[in-house]
């Protein structure tokens, strides 16, 4: 493995959070680690251990401080759901806290250029958390209250955030539709959960156009998300010029998933990782910060996330692939509609 200047984000706490007949579960993190440590990269790669749980005034950024206070009520009461999909243990609040410290750390690390790009595994995820509202397994949402972080400390104007997850990031989405600092870009299935992410929701106000929405029917696969790419992400990359790029990373959209119906390889996340990396090395210095979300193959993720660390290190190892199976593009007619609706806001497009 070659030197790196690629880090994590990890706590052994992350594991704490855990509900044993819930997809979400502490064995996608434990898998993770057992995977980089099989691959002979662990000892070599730097590790960012969070040193406390993040300020309650940092997470109050982002979400309301009566719904901060609900759920630390919630878990000190012993209460088992915040909702029908999204689990409560006893130390819940205290790992949601340290998860968004996760995001924060890796934010310092790769804003003080200690680091180039950070994968920050953390549990629970946080892309579906609402202001107001945890839902979809999701409690306080990291990359949100890391994106205000970068705008308040760092005074940064342009951030991108690209969300690959399966499912539509909506809490992010409805944080920062009507900011034009924020550029937030998802690609997901459609129809699945939540319900949100259509074509038509663009931004609004200040942010009309920078909203950019990707819903891509079930079986769409490795070429259908490469087209999607080339056509949109990085034009539009290359057009608004990002001084940090952030993805929320999940790994959902894998064709072994059992929650979702997509058809992607192993090794599209490395090319996926790649595309990324290459933009931002032309935009941003190379500054990345990956935030982990779904993913619900527990083999699978680990793979995954292996591919993306070997891609954005660097390391030159062999990637874990999938046997090709047959990708016939599904998304054309998706993908030029997608264009078609967002041409209007970026010439790029036309």
């Amino acid at each position: 493995m070659k030197e790196t200047n690629t880090g994590i984000v990890y706590h052994e706490d992350y594991l704490l959070h855990t509900n044993d007949y819930h997809p979400e579960c502490k064995e996608r993190l434990e898998a993770i680690m057992d995977k980089l440590e099989h691959k002979g990269v662990l000892n070599d790669l730097p590790v960012i251990v969070p040193e406390q749980e993040a300020p309650v005034e940092k997470i109050a950024l982002i979400h309301g401080e009566r719904y901060i206070k609900s759920v630390k009520q919630a878990c000190e009461d012993g209460r088992h759901q915040l909702d029908m999909d999204t689990y409560l243990t006893p130390r819940t609040y205290e790992i949601a806290r340290l998860a968004v410290q996760g995001g924060l750390d890796a934010v310092e690390a790769v804003m003080g250029n200690k680091m180039e790009n950070v994968f920050a595994l953390l549990r629970p995820p946080g892309h579906h958390a609402e202001a107001n509202q945890g839902m979809g397994f999701c409690i306080f949402n990291n990359i949100a209250i890391a994106t205000r972080v970068l705008q308040k400390e760092y005074a940064l104007k342009r951030i991108m955030i690209v969300d690959w997850d399966v499912h539509h990031g909506n809490g992010t989405q409805h944080v920062f539709e009507e900011e034009a600092e924020v550029l937030f870009f998802s690609v997901h299935q459609s129809p699945a959960y939540p319900g949100t992410g259509a074509l038509g929701e663009v931004g609004r106000k200040e942010g009309a156009g920078y909203t950019l929405n990707a819903p891509m029917p079930p079986g769409s696969g490795d070429g259908d998300y490469l087209l999607l790419f080339n056509e949109i992400v990085l034009p539009v990359m290359d057009a608004y010029k990002p001084q940090i790029l952030l993805v929320s990373a999940g790994q959902d959209a894998y064709r072994g998933d059992s929650l979702a119906s997509m058809n992607l390889s192993k090794q599209w996340y490395a090319q996926m990782a790649d595309l990324l990396s290459k933009g931002a090395a032309a935009h941003t210095e190379g500054k990345m910060i990956l935030f982990l979300e779904g993913g619900y193959n527990v083999k699978a993720q680990a793979d995954i996330v292996f591919n993306v660390l070997n891609t954005i290190g660097g390391w030159g190892l062999p990637l874990e692939e999938d046997s090709r199976v047959a990708d016939r593009p599904v998304a054309e007619n998706a993908i030029r509609s997608i264009k078609n609706q967002l041409k209007q806001y970026w010439d790029v497009l036309k």
